[in-house]
């Protein structure tokens, strides 16, 4: 972390405001590790900032402020990330949840039917593609218990976390999760879904930010797909058609500079209502189309 030095050593006996006021990192995570490592509130780390730091504690936060001094991603350090209002578990088998990504959830929701007498019979479904810590289908299925959602992922350990982050926020009995060990679509039999969503992996191989920042401790098969950053998202509009029911949508997470090949793509597929949307810095990053 550049002009920031690689360590920093808590001494036994200082204060909570006095490394707090030390401290080599910006406020904001000075203060979460020093939440995470002596397990207090945001409001009681202001209110016992006298608390005396003994040994075992100085040894352990200086541990965590090493990791981080180091590069690691905060949100594995701490073991967790907030994401659509909810806290996600995350570990380095899975991306870190970014709020950028929440556009996703927004536009699922904005495109699955609402629910009526006309789909009682017929329970409106989401398909999450790659589903990582299950941020997306969770976030989803929490805003909308009367979906079925199915999440896939290729990584056995992705979907453990996902399961774990279903357990955690969705009401058994209430919302269905059903996660699937699958390669894109090679786990699903005959299912139809009102909206695919997927957020695969879109860095162009060989891409220099995948060797800088949080990105040098994330699964690279979840970041990039090693070829031209396009390969899986073709492979996601190339089979959507099967499993979309008339009328439904494919909508993607992409690179920052892939908006109009990701609609040409899904526009020589003869999906309709081509389109890409805007995220929170007004950069297009998410693309679809509706299908039928």
């Amino acid at each position: 972390m550049a002009g920031i030095p690689d360590t920093f050593q808590i001494e036994a006996g200082s204060s909570i405001a006095a490394v707090l006021k030390q401290a080599p990192l910006n406020p904001l995570e000075n203060r979460i590790l020093l939440m995470h490592g002596l397990q207090l509130t945001r409001i009681q780390l202001i209110t016992q900032d006298e608390q005396i730091i003994d040994a075992q504690q100085a040894q352990q936060l200086s541990a965590l402020f090493r990791r981080r001094l180091q590069g690691e991603p905060i949100a594995y350090i701490v073991g967790q990330r907030e994401f659509y209002g909810l806290q996600f578990e995350v570990t380095p088998d899975v991306l870190i949840p970014r709020p950028e990504t929440e556009l996703l959830v927004d536009l699922a929701l904005q495109h699955v039917p609402a629910a009526d007498n006309q789909h009682t019979q017929n329970a409106l479904s989401v398909l999450d593609l790659g589903t990582g810590s299950g941020a997306i289908a969770v976030a989803i299925a929490h805003s909308r218990p009367d979906l079925k959602l199915t999440a896939l992922d290729l990584s056995a350990a992705a979907l453990a976390v996902a399961g774990r982050n279903a357990a955690r926020h969705l009401k058994p009995g209430q919302t269905t999760l059903q996660l699937l060990q699958s390669n894109w679509y090679s786990a699903l039999a005959d299912q139809r879904f009102d909206v695919i969503v997927a957020n695969p992996p879109y860095i162009v191989a060989g891409d220099s930010h995948l060797s800088q920042g949080d990105l040098r401790f994330e699964p690279q098969d979840a970041l990039t797909d090693h070829a031209d950053g396009l390969s899986a998202l073709r492979s996601i509009i190339d089979g959507a058609g099967r499993y979309l029911k008339d009328g439904g949508w494919l909508l993607m997470e992409h690179g920052y500079d892939q908006a109009a090949a990701v609609r040409a793509l899904l526009q020589a597929r003869q999906f309709e209502a081509v389109q890409s949307w805007a995220d929170i810095a007004g950069i297009e990053r998410v693309s679809g189309g509706r299908y039928g």
